[in-house]
C-alpha cells in the first residue's frame, strides 16, 4: 500500500516523522523563511475550521509541498523497482505484465515460481524495518496525511476516511482479501490517526483549563 489515497512551517506535530519527511520539512522551512522576508502575509490552505483550538488561536495550516512531493517521488521510485523485480521474474517464466494493475492481480493469483533472489529481496523489503514493512509503510501514510493538511487537527477524520477508501480500492485491485501484512499496516495507520485525535483532544482541554481558549 502506498501513500496516495503531508506539514506547514508552523505545523502541529502529532508523531515522529520519518527521516525522509524530516529532510523535506527542513527544506520547506528554509524556503518559507526566505518567502517571509519578501511577504509577511501567509496564506492558509484550509479555511479556519470549527475546531476550538484552531479557530480561537488564529492558527493557520499550510500544505507542505516539499514533503508531499518527496514522498510521492520516493514511492514511485520504489514501486518501479518492485515492478522491475516482478517483471524479470515473470519474463523468466514466459509471462508478461500488460496494464499497470496487472502486477497486483498476478501476484495475488499465486500462479508463479519465486526464484531465490526475488524471495530474499521480498523478505528484506517486507521485514520489520523494510521499506514495505508495517512500520515504514504506516509511517509514510501518516507523514503524507500530515503534510497534506499542514497538521490541521480538524482534517484528521477526513484523512482517515480517505485512507479507508484507499484500502478498499487496494483490496479490489488485489482481487481478494489482502495479505496479513496489509491488515497490520491498516491497523497501525488507524492507531496513528487515533493518537493524533487523542493528542488534539488533550491539548484542547489543557488550553481550555489554562484559559488560552474558551471551553
Amino acid at each position: 500500500m502506498g501513500v496516495n489515497g503531508i506539514t506547514g512551517v508552523d505545523q502541529t506535530t502529532y508523531y515522529e516523522p520519518t527521516t525522509t519527511a524530516k529532510v523535506a520539512e527542513a527544506t520547506e522551512d528554509k524556503t518559507a523563511k526566505n518567502a517571509e522576508a519578501k511577504d509577511t502575509n501567509k496564506a492558509a490552505v484550509y479555511e479556519k475550521s470549527d475546531n476550538v483550538a484552531a479557530s480561537t488561536t488564529n492558527k493557520t495550516y499550510k500544505k507542505n509541498e516539499a514533503v508531499v512531493n518527496m514522498l510521492k517521488n520516493d514511492l514511485e521510485s520504489r514501486t518501479n523497482q518492485l515492478k522491475d523485480i516482478v517483471s524479470q521474474m515473470i519474463s523468466k517464466q514466459g509471462n508478461a505484465i500488460g496494464q499497470a494493475d496487472d502486477i497486483w492481480s498476478f501476484l495475488a493469483s499465486g500462479n508463479y515460481t519465486v526464484d531465490e533472489a526475488a524471495k530474499v529481496k521480498a523478505q528484506e523489503e517486507i521485514s520489520e524495518d523494510g521499506y514495505w514493512g508495517v512500520k515504514q509503510t504506516s509511517q509514510r501514510i501518516l507523514d503524507f496525511a500530515n503534510a497534506l493538511t499542514g497538521g490541521d487537527p480538524s482534517q484528521i477524520e477526513k484523512m482517515r476516511d480517505a485512507f479507508k477508501k484507499g484500502f478498499d480500492e487496494a483490496t479490489k485491485a488485489w482481487g481478494k482479501e489482502l495479505p496479513d501484512i496489509s491488515k497490520q499496516t491498516y491497523d497501525a495507520v488507524m492507531k496513528g490517526f487515533d493518537e493524533m485525535a487523542e493528542k488534539n483532544k488533550t491539548e484542547t482541554a489543557e488550553a481550555a483549563d489554562t484559559g488560552e481558549i474558551e471551553a
